[in-house]
């Protein structure tokens, strides 16, 4: 390695050989959210063109369909081997989103047609992203996800950051379907950056400390189509990542009907409404970027995966009390920001750190029922307690209040986990180990 070389892979972290795999991961991340991030503006405004009361219905009707995909995801996970899994689901994707694209021109102004897409759109988010993870879980070792998790998520926040800004300049002369269709080419390329990475790690052995690394990866993983949710009912360590995922979806989903109720109140215009979705991704999207890149990877190598899970939840807890106290739309976006920034960033990354010290079918099936059903089931059920909070008291200080005290908790059981996988990984790294 050249000099020029050696003082670039020290500025990012990174070790020889290391460094077309992180190339691939982050074309494969932001190619992903580029084209989702084309659409998410546009989901936006569907949900609150809906009306702001309804969207409890919308979160519903999500978990619903999530409930749906979820055996179909576990048999295909089954029956093929794991490095198929991915181009697989995403292809199937690829042809949903050629099937809207036609009924966009079909039907141009149905509103069923905007709430079908704005339900599969939150389905397609959650799956298609855990998968990516997945596939990074499986590829790479505990060790190596701690330097290099955060500066391959760098890849979805510019995706993020530059999706929006395609779908502006696109969408007059493509047409929302053009956008469908330019996002559906994006995602077959995210499949074959995802298999170059498998291809990879057969060219690179895994260090000793990955307890999955040297299964075949061409052989199916066999189970039923439920081991996902039965895996995780047996393992108090995926108990507490779904007890930490559900107070997340808890969490985001308070301040994205806060969000809902004050882009309504402030922004009556639509096309206002989607200008500023759309700048508030930008801004996060640009944070994210910063400290994925920089900070987040020598944070996990030095203080642990722990500190990752804790810090972004004191931090909302604190701003849940500042929106009770001050409830302006300058406030709320500040902790939004931060919010979503923090998880891009940080908790991202460490979330997904937990699972490199789990068997190679729990990175897949519990990993996907975790970030899917247990995600979009508290998205439903905290959606109807933040509308029965509204109810009770028509100042949103109450929902504020117990916002605060939900992400304490959310906080608390990430430090559990930060512990509970530095003991994985120390006995994984034992030389009598298990395999």
């Amino acid at each position: 390695m050249n000099t020029a070389s050696s003082r670039l892979a020290g500025l990012f972290n990174l070790e020889p050989n290391e460094a077309p795999a992180v190339l691939a991961g982050l074309l494969m991340f932001f190619l992903l959210f580029a084209g989702y991030f084309m659409l998410r503006p546009v989901r936006e405004t569907m949900g609150v063109a809906g009306g702001v009361d309804n969207l409890q219905w919308l979160f519903t009707g999500t978990f619903v369909a999530t409930l749906v995909a979820l055996p179909l995801f576990g048999w295909l996970a089954s029956k093929v081997s794991r490095r198929r899994i991915l181009p697989w689901v995403y292809g199937f994707f690829v042809l949903n989103l050629l099937g809207f694209a036609i009924a966009l021109l079909a039907w141009p102004d149905s509103v069923w047609a905007g709430r079908v897409f704005y339900i599969w759109l939150s389905v397609f988010n959650l799956l298609a992203i855990s998968l990516a993870w997945s596939v990074l879980t499986d590829v790479f070792a505990s060790g190596e996800a701690k330097r290099l998790f955060a500066l391959i998520a760098g890849g979805a926040s510019i995706g993020g950051l530059v999706g929006p800004i395609l779908g502006t300049l696109l969408v007059e002369p493509l047409g929302h379907a053009g956008l469908l269709i330019l996002a559906a080419i994006m995602l077959a390329a995210s499949a074959l950056a995802a298999a170059w990475l498998h291809r990879w790690r057969d060219r690179n052995p895994p260090p000793a400390d990955s307890p999955s690394g040297h299964e075949p990866r061409g052989r199916p993983l066999g189970g039923n189509p439920f081991a996902g949710a039965t895996a995780v009912f047996g393992s108090p360590y995926l108990i507490g990542i779904a007890v930490f995922v559900l107070l997340l979806a808890t969490v985001s989903t308070f301040l994205y009907f806060e969000q809902a109720r004050m882009m309504a109140e402030h922004f009556p215009d639509r096309a206002r409404q989607t200008q500023v979705f759309g700048l508030i991704d930008s801004v996060v999207q640009t944070l994210a970027i910063l400290t994925q890149v920089f900070f987040t990877g020598r944070i996990a190598q030095k203080l642990g995966v722990g500190v990752l899970l804790v810090a972004v939840p004191l931090a909302v807890a604190a701003g849940f009390l500042w929106l009770a106290l001050a409830p302006e739309f300058a406030v709320f976006v500040i902790v939004m920001v931060a919010r979503r920034a923090g998880e891009y960033a940080l908790v991202r990354p460490g979330r997904e750190m937990l699972y490199t010290v789990v068997p190679v079918e729990q990175k897949y099936k519990a990993k996907n029922f975790i970030d899917t059903v247990v995600y979009r089931g508290g998205d439903a059920l905290s959606g109807w307690i933040k509308r029965g909070l509204d109810l009770v008291a028509e100042h949103p200080a109450l929902a504020m209040f117990t916002g605060m005290f939900i992400a304490l908790g959310w906080g608390l059981v990430g430090a559990g986990l930060g512990r509970a996988q530095h003991r994985r990984e120390t006995h994984a790294q034992q030389p009598d180990a298990a395999p």
